[in-house]
């Protein structure tokens, strides 16, 4: 009699291997029975250890962490209910993330102790599911890999996310430091309308779309984040408010004084209604406007990966993005040229001269940032000891 091995569990085995999820088979069958069934899964190789249920009832709770520990590859054959519930504590106090599948009443209790218990819904007792966090309506290994893939992918596109919207926060800031600083002799290079339009129009639906981005190559291969890990680190805000968002408002501050400059305006001159560089302050806050909405393109390609680089996942694989893009800049060209949403928002048609250097901005952001992930990526594949 046999019961055989569902094909893709072998596949889904090694995904769990390369992820860095340890499996760990507690059975109540005989140990060469769930020794053959692993080694042909891909679970464990010929050195793995084999234990039973009462050999484990028989250990102090020292020595159990030293066997969970000393044993990546473990076995327990003809266990009871009360040591699969010591094995689960266990690994848990050790600091592990502990998920426990059964389909028995006897698989309960561990199934209510483990972090995230899951039970098969189409052969598992009413107790089990009950006692679960989340029931495979297919009974199927496979279907817990793809739920650690969907759930890393969706931690992932919120990082994403939050990236992205932290980056323009820099370029909204610095505006009025500037105008601060100066005293006032420094016009005022953005206005709150024109801010409100930025956060509630143009970002809003590229924001959105970062969250429906496809899995990043390598992601399963990342090891399991530690139990304290937080959705912002140091290492985001770094990336979102100084390198991305410091280099926006130098290319956002460049093309204010850009226009000024050119219209001939020197630090102190009037600005106001009814003055003759009224007209070409309006264009440089235009140009503020319309600088921070070109970064917004740069760094929404340069969020969809956090080490890879955009060519290994497509420019064209997020629809939804371009989608967002296209209307962002669609908004932004009615703020910017039609008459009676330039007297709402103070804005003023842009030339030749202000949209070639907008067109640069998005690619000096993305440029910048898929430089940065290349030599982290460079970092991270040198051999330890090799000077850098």
């Amino acid at each position: 009699m046999r019961d055989p091995l569902r094909e893709h569990v072998p596949a889904a085995v090694a995904d769990c291997h390369r992820a860095g999820i340890r499996i760990i088979v507690i059975t109540g069958d005989d140990g060469l029975t769930a020794a053959a069934v692993a080694r042909e899964a891909g679970i464990i190789e010929a050195d793995a250890q084999v234990v039973t249920g009462p050999q484990v009832d028989a250990l102090g709770e020292d020595a159990l962490d030293a066997m969970l520990r000393a044993s990546p590859r473990l076995i327990v054959a003809r266990s009871s209910p009360e040591a699969k519930l010591r094995i689960v504590d266990a690994l848990r106090t050790d600091g592990h993330t502990v998920a426990m599948t059964g389909d028995g009443v006897n698989d309960a209790p561990a199934l209510r102790r483990a972090d995230i218990g899951v039970a098969m819904g189409a052969s598992g007792t009413d107790v089990a599911r009950e006692a679960a966090a989340m029931v495979l309506q297919d009974d199927d290994f496979a279907s817990i890999v793809a739920a650690v893939k969907e759930g890393r992918t969706v931690y992932a596109n919120i990082r994403k996310f939050v990236t992205y919207i932290f980056a323009h926060a820099t370029p909204e800031m610095v505006p009025f430091l500037i105008y601060a600083l100066s005293g006032g002799s420094i016009p005022l290079p953005l206005t709150a309308l024109q801010i409100l339009a930025i956060d509630l129009g143009t970002e809003t639906l590229p924001a959105l779309a970062l969250g429906r981005e496809p899995a990043e190559p390598g992601l399963m291969e990342e090891p399991p984040r530690p139990r304290t890990a937080t959705i912002m680190t140091r290492t985001m805000l770094v990336r979102a408010w100084l390198w991305l968002g410091l280099l926006e408002a130098a290319l956002v501050a460049g093309g204010f004084f850009f226009v000024l400059l050119r219209a001939g305006w020197s630090p102190g001159d009037a600005t106001g209604a009814g003055t003759p560089l009224h007209h070409s302050y309006l264009v440089a806050t235009t140009m503020s406007f319309a600088g921070i909405t070109a970064c917004q393109v740069g760094t929404a390609f340069a969020s969809r990966t956090d080490h890879a680089s955009l060519r290994t996942i497509g420019v064209w694989s997020n629809p939804l993005l371009l989608g967002g893009i296209a209307f962002e800049l669609a908004f932004a060209a009615a703020l910017v040229y039609l008459p009676p949403l330039q007297h709402l928002f103070g804005t003023a048609a842009l030339g030749p001269a202000e949209l070639g250097l907008l067109v640069a901005f998005p690619v000096l952001v993305w440029g910048s940032d898929e430089l940065r992930r290349a030599r982290r990526r460079r970092r991270t594949r040198q051999p330890r000891g090799t000077p850098a």
